[in-house]
């Protein structure tokens, strides 16, 4: 009996906590969901440019298109965000995020969405070199709102076929990332309805002032997902938020599982994020 017990208190610590109506998704995501299968139909991942008002510069960001992107379509969007040593390539780079995303359209788990990682460093040179924890490195993170605001969503709007509504936008990340997905997210919520936090760094505003609007959050926020490594040194920054909606009645899902600070986990994080957003979205897609 007292084994019985203990297995079930252990399960409950490494599968998702679910307070709020979400697609149910494995506990373990399958072998080889984050590799590379050759005979399916795949999407694209290019670099591209645009120009940023707020630093003065063009600045590049990468963005994935699903397979069987079409102009006559219109997508959903996903803003994913890297951690503090990163760039826009950090999660093309590290997460297999092409492959992750591929595999999942294979098995139809996924709405059409493009996936837009940009540079979360927004200042003239946001090469990610030096000290990274230099003051003014820090604060260009926190800039990168006015740039993500003012520049790039309106570059993606222009050059790319998407759906428009703040009910088909997203935005998530890791680490600093995971700080500036939910900073960002509950701060614009005209714009983001799915916000994700992996392993969210301690650029995290406080729960007070993240949930400073709360009657709003809870009437229009679709997905607030929260989730770290049980490992994780910064357990601290999204158990805090997590303890603080609990305590606040302020729904969203909280994932704790075993892992660290680390992309095994964010790919967990990732692959389960990317199957919960934009499933109650009147759609005007085809499914790839």
């Amino acid at each position: 009996m007292v084994k019985k017990v203990l297995r079930r208190f252990l399960k409950s610590l490494i599968a998702p906590t679910l307070i709020i109506p979400s697609l149910s998704v494995s506990e373990i995501p399958p072998e080889g969901f984050d590799q590379y299968i050759k005979n399916i139909n795949h999407g694209e991942a290019k670099e591209l440019e645009y120009h940023s008002s707020t630093t003065g510069v063009k600045r590049k960001v990468m963005v994935y298109t699903p397979p069987g992107y079409s102009k006559s379509n219109k997508y959903n969007v996903l803003y994913l965000f890297h951690g503090i040593g990163g760039d826009h390539l950090e999660w093309h780079r590290g997460g297999d995020v092409v492959n992750i995303l591929d595999n999942l359209y294979k098995e139809n788990k996924l709405e059409p969405m493009i996936v837009v990682m940009p540079n979360g460093r927004a200042m003239e040179d946001d090469r990610a070199v030096g000290d990274f924890f230099a003051s003014d490195k820090v604060a260009a993170f926190d800039n990168f709102q006015n740039d993500l605001i003012n520049d790039l969503i309106p570059f993606i709007k222009s050059n790319y076929s998407i759906l428009t509504n703040r009910e088909n936008f997203a935005i998530a990340g890791l680490s600093m990332g995971g700080g500036q997905a939910l900073n960002f997210g509950l701060k614009y919520l005209d714009c983001f309805a799915y916000i994700g936090a992996f392993s969210p760094a301690p650029n995290t505003n406080s729960p007070s002032v993240l949930f400073a609007n709360q009657e709003e959050i809870t009437s229009n926020l679709k997905t607030l997902w929260i989730s770290c490594g049980d490992k994780d040194e910064l357990l601290y920054v999204s158990k805090g938020v997590h303890d603080y909606c609990v305590q606040r009645r302020i729904a969203h899902t909280w994932y704790l599982n075993s892992g660290g600070h680390d992309f095994d986990f964010w790919k967990d994080s990732l692959y389960k994020f990317l199957q919960v957003i934009f499933k109650s979205t009147p759609m005007s897609t085809k499914k790839p």
